[in-house]
């Protein structure tokens, strides 16, 4: 008589997962729990009188730490406890767009070094003759080797290597 199978195992429950968005005003936070609905916080990205980043301290506020634990008191956090954090911000964005950033210094994929010059190719007018184009940013470029598929899939490894290292360096001394 054949044995009958053992139940299948519960897969291991996942952590909480935050979607952030750091704003010059304010920082959104979006929480996925492990189980439950989603929580979302909104907070002043600048808080006189607290130090350190608004969204860590939401994530810690959304976890239930207390201001002595965790990411905002330099501590770790228990292993599995957070699963994925991701960060956009329109901060650098809109400094870079209105000429009020430091010298700005952007890695790209090799093979992609004009792509702030070629943009997406939207014109006003399609069928103009005359393009005219925005002041480019002032953005130097330096192209890494490295490259991920749609999917996220590894198609050529990250090279950080001593040659990027000294490009770099380079880089920094030249301002």
């Amino acid at each position: 008589m054949p044995q009958p199978e053992a139940p299948a195992q519960a897969p291991p429950s996942r952590g909480w997962r935050f979607w952030i968005d750091r704003g010059g005003t304010f920082t959104d936070v979006v929480a996925c729990p492990p189980e439950g609905p989603l929580r979302v916080r909104k907070v002043l990205s600048l808080q006189p009188g607290r130090p350190g980043d608004p969204a860590v301290r939401a994530i810690a506020e959304i976890l239930g730490l207390t201001p002595g634990e965790g990411p905002s008191a330099g501590a770790p956090l228990p292993d599995g406890l957070v699963e994925e954090v991701r960060l956009g911000t329109t901060v650098t964005t809109n400094a870079l767009l209105e000429r009020a950033s430091e010298p700005v210094l952007l890695l790209l994929n090799a093979g992609l070094a004009d792509l702030l010059t070629i943009g997406d190719q939207h014109r006003p007018d399609l069928f103009a003759l005359r393009i005219e184009r925005p002041e480019p940013l002032d953005v130097r470029v330096l192209e890494v080797e490295g490259r991920l598929a749609a999917d996220g899939q590894e198609v050529s490894p990250l090279l950080l290597d001593g040659a990027l290292e000294e490009r770099l360096r380079q880089t920094l001394a030249e301002g």
